[in-house]
């Protein structure tokens, strides 16, 4: 096992692991986009995935999620590993993911959109003969996921009309829907202006400490904010991780940032 594995193993050790990988690789053809890549999430964490354009960010989370499969590798939540499972079969274990396009019914309210997850989760979907307005717990369960979002005063207006950094959020609170132990945020605030990406996170930041967090994100200043831990991702694999004093001092990041390296 890599020096980066043994030093992300230890790290964890001390908590319990929510995600986990071991020596995850996959290629499209002779073209490795994801190379034994080995991770610890621990219980409550708040970790960001950054790297240059082409890293392989968002292929690590298709990959995670399952919307890929492995060529080679393991993929954990807690202890139950779930490599072979199906990407709803994960939603069922605790795993949620957003896009980075939205994916919302743009012509439902806030509170629709997110009504129709919890009912989905619940198999009250299935009764699509009964009006949504009669599953009471649902809608309850669903304003309240608004409200520690911030969006309970536009639950009622039509999502499309909704500013795009609230209509971001709306997409985070139907993956809160699924009552998820692992939240996998890839770049929540894309085409957000820059002056409304930090309130995103802001919210973001208050979720139960319960909750395992992953997000992507270019923003370093909203990266070094709000992650505790940050791993670096370059050419596929794991380049480096640790807090973000420490990646904020550490050469061999500037040095893939700023070009000097050869990114493999």
């Amino acid at each position: 096992m890599s020096a980066v594995a043994l030093q992300a193993r230890d790290a964890a050790a001390k908590s319990p692991i929510a995600l986990s990988t071991r020596m995850l690789s996959k290629s499209f053809g002779s073209l490795p986009v994801s190379r034994d890549v080995t991770l610890d999430l621990p219980v409550g964490a708040r970790y960001a995935l950054i790297g240059p354009n082409g890293a392989g960010k968002t292929t690590l989370i298709n990959l995670v999620t399952g919307m890929l499969k492995p060529d080679a590798g393991q993929i954990f939540l807690g202890a139950d590993e779930v490599t072979a499972l199906e990407p709803q079969a994960r939603v069922k274990r605790g795993l949620a993911r957003t896009f980075q396009i939205n994916t919302l019914f743009a012509g439902l309210n806030p509170l629709e959109a997110v009504t129709l997850v919890v009912a989905e989760r619940d198999g009250l979907s299935r009764n699509f003969w009964r009006p949504l307005a009669t599953n009471g717990a649902a809608i309850d369960e669903a304003y309240e996921i608004l409200r520690k979002l911030k969006l309970a005063d536009t639950c009622y207006q039509v999502t499309r009309a909704l500013p795009y950094g609230r209509q971001r959020l709306v997409e985070i609170a139907r993956a809160l829907a699924t009552r998820p132990k692992v939240l996998l945020l890839d770049e929540p605030a894309a085409g957000v202006p820059q002056e409304e990406s930090g309130d995103i996170f802001e919210v973001v930041a208050g979720l139960s400490d319960d909750l395992t967090l992953l997000f992507i994100e270019h923003d370093m200043h909203v990266v070094f904010r709000f992650a505790t831990h940050i791993i670096v991702l370059v050419g596929g694999a794991v380049f480096t991780q640790g807090t973000p004093k420490e990646i904020a001092a550490d050469p061999g990041v500037r040095e893939v940032y700023l070009g000097t390296r050869k990114h493999g």
